[in-house]
């Protein structure tokens, strides 16, 4: 009989999350650049002057390595976040 998704198996992957996650390197290399500013505050913007992707800010949020910081009045579609600890921990270990 082939395995069913209500199998217990499935049923704890489904909902387990990988605890040690580390972030990928575009993630790593924006929650860094928060180590040193005051505050943990993360960059809008990368060393190319380019836009921090919409992606990578989201799934750090989600993942709990950012967090929103507070909402920008002349360009309320950027997500001005900050470092958390969580996050703090991620790039250094």
């Amino acid at each position: 009989m082939p395995a069913s998704s209500t199998s217990p198996q499935n049923k704890t992957a489904s909902k387990t999350k990988p605890t040690a996650e580390a972030p990928s390197k575009a993630q790593g290399d924006w929650l860094r650049r928060g180590l040193e500013q005051p505050g943990g505050k993360l960059p809008l913007f990368n060393e190319e002057g380019q836009q921090i992707s919409e992606r990578t800010v989201r799934s750090c949020i989600d993942k709990g390595w950012a967090k929103p910081w507070f909402s920008n009045p002349l360009k309320p579609d950027w997500i001005v976040c900050k470092l958390t600890d969580q996050g703090r921990q991620a790039v250094l270990s």
